[in-house]
């Protein structure tokens, strides 16, 4: 793979890292409970939604991590290969799935 796409997926992934930041946070934040006047069901409205969040906040923790390993690839010179096969990963993959550690038939 030549430089000028591997900077096009560098760039992809930085800017998919910084978004996935913003939202683990917002999504980490506890909301306010409000007085001891809600009703019971407006708490547990409020837990449900907090662990709702931090569900999706784990799920896109662990795509940022999967982001940050593929940008270390990067600097390592080592992006666009299988971690399976050792082969290229062929760049529709990558196009989709820019963090992508396998090749199509790895991930099979």
């Amino acid at each position: 793979m030549d430089n000028k796409k591997i900077k096009k997926y560098e760039e992809a992934l930085e800017k998919l890292a910084k978004k996935l930041k913003k939202d683990i946070k917002e999504n980490e934040v506890s909301p306010d409970f409000g007085d001891d006047n809600d009703h019971d069901g407006e708490s547990s409205e409020k837990i449900e939604a907090i662990v709702d969040n931090l569900g999706i906040a784990k799920g896109e923790r662990e795509r940022l991590e999967n982001v940050e390993h593929a940008l270390s690839k990067i600097k390592n010179n080592k992006y666009g290969t299988c971690e399976k096969c050792k082969k290229e990963i062929e760049e529709r993959v990558l196009d989709i799935d820019p963090e992508s550690r396998l090749c199509k038939n790895c991930k099979k």
